[in-house]
């Protein structure tokens, strides 16, 4: 399963320090940003299930930083 965050991160640092936590508490997620998208993408693959979007949410959110769900279009 894929999914795509809309993210406030914007800084290289930052992002480098969250894929390191993300992966970190989550084993099974791949995750990395696309800075450059005007959205700041977060995108997350889980190999073996269904991603945690409200944790992984709040995790982004302790560092303070806001992330959200994009829709599939």
């Amino acid at each position: 399963m894929v999914e795509v965050f809309k993210t406030n991160v914007t800084d290289l640092a930052q992002a480098d320090l969250h894929l390191t936590e993300i992966h970190q508490t989550f084993r099974d997620y791949k995750a990395n940003f696309d800075l450059e998208d005007c959205d700041k993408i977060l995108r997350v693959k889980c190999t073996t299930g269904f991603i945690q979007s409200v944790t992984l949410i709040n995790l982004l959110q302790d560092f303070g930083f806001d992330a959200e769900v994009l829709p599939e279009d």
